[in-house]
């Protein structure tokens, strides 16, 4: 049987609750012991209660939040990409299905959103066009 890792991570929107795993007690049922809540937005971790986090804490939770962090970053681009396949389904969409109905309730949304996205675009590329 695979032995459990020493912490278990219980995932929140803005981050983590930390447990440390406990399976070798008397009673032998498995224990999970808070011992510090991390904000992943601004790399904050809380130790839980009163108690101090051991050099070997420090170490797992500062893994975690790398791997994490990583994990979150290669999601917003998977999300980005999947906006692409989305916006030209939606170019075809319109071209090839839509009712006049149907252009009506979504053409002002789609084309401010657009407009917006188009803004924030070039002023994002003028800008490391003008850094070098």
């Amino acid at each position: 049987m695979k032995s459990l890792p020493p912490y278990y991570f219980r995932v929140k929107e803005n981050g983590a609750l930390v447990f440390r795993v406990d399976a070798e007690n008397r009673q032998r049922r498995l224990e999970l012991d808070q011992i510090a809540a991390i904000n992943i937005n601004n790399g904050q971790v809380k130790p839980h209660g009163d108690r101090a986090l051991l050099p070997e804490d420090e170490a797992a939770i500062a893994a975690w939040m790398e791997a994490r962090q990583s994990q979150l970053a290669q999601r917003d681009m998977d999300d980005i990409l999947r906006a692409i396949d989305h916006l030209n389904l939606t170019a075809h969409w319109a071209q090839a299905r839509a009712t006049e109905e149907q252009l009506e309730a979504v053409t002002d949304q789609l084309l401010l959103a657009m407009h917006d996205l188009r803004t924030v675009l070039v002023r994002k590329r003028a800008d490391r066009v003008a850094r070098g």
